[in-house]
């Protein structure tokens, strides 16, 4: 369909799981893909299964949370590509379910630089070039741990909670500058992003609670159609909100 013919697209996370699959559908429907990821290893893959199939992609290593990696994959894009059209911050871990009595600085910290402090770099530095284009359009990968309380530990529900937050301001503000920017907050999605966990019993059992209403698990690629959507010209009149994706888990 090429729905993202001649559009750049940053999409950071890229190596595995959701920012692997978004990044394959995009380059698929004509964008040119700088494809984002700490880890080299999987990020090359990414790249790799993308240009076997004859589309266009560039990776870049590098770590969300460091401000001065995030200016070199955006700057870098802007000197491959001429500008940045779509922005994906995709980019995100878990904090093990640990509770606040639990919780050490370091894991708080980290978990909040990852999950919301390195969004709002890469928005940032994104907004920076976008603003002079007179349009873009920015997707937050958050979760149903931003709209509830015990979907995830206390760290990763304040950076999930606080990314939403970050895309409404940045909706609003930025509507009659051309700029949208909305979030998707996926269910329990089949990623990796839980390897080599050791939770914390009693956040654990806060999450397992609802964990027996949950109807089933996504993959990565309904969750990536969802964000080509929402990157495409066909989401024109939806900004600043959140797309529940859990297949019908918070309904209940």
């Amino acid at each position: 369909m090429n729905i993202l013919k001649n559009k750049t697209a940053v999409i950071t996370g890229a190596g595995s799981g959701m920012g692997k699959a978004m990044s394959i559908l995009f380059a698929e429907e004509g964008a040119n893909v700088v494809a984002c990821d700490i880890n080299s290893a999987n990020l090359e893959s990414t790249v790799s299964e993308i240009k076997a199939a004859g589309n266009i992609v560039t990776g870049i290593t590098g770590n969300i949370s460091d401000e001065t990696d995030v200016k070199k994959i955006i700057n870098n894009t802007i000197a491959l590509y001429g500008g940045v059209d779509i922005l994906v911050n995709n980019a995100g871990i878990l904090d093990d379910f640990m509770t606040v009595n639990e919780m050490k600085n370091e894991m708080w910290n980290k978990i909040l630089s990852v999950n919301l402090t390195g969004p709002m770099f890469a928005c940032r530095e994104a907004l920076h070039q976008m603003l002079k284009q007179g349009n873009g359009v920015i997707v937050n990968i958050a979760s149903v741990g931003g709209l509830f309380g015990a979907r995830g530990g206390a760290a990763y529900t304040v950076s999930k909670h606080g990314l939403i937050g970050l895309t409404k301001n940045i909706g609003f503000t930025y509507a009659k500058k051309g700029i949208r920017c909305n979030a998707i907050a996926p269910g329990a999605v089949n990623t990796n992003i839980g390897a080599n966990m050791h939770p914390d019993m009693l956040g654990f059992e806060a999450l397992n609670a609802g964990m027996g209403i949950n109807p089933r698990t996504a993959d990565p690629s309904e969750i990536a159609t969802i964000a080509l959507f929402l990157a495409s010209d066909k989401s024109s009149f939806i900004n600043g909100t959140v797309v529940t994706a859990d297949g019908g888990w918070t309904s209940y």
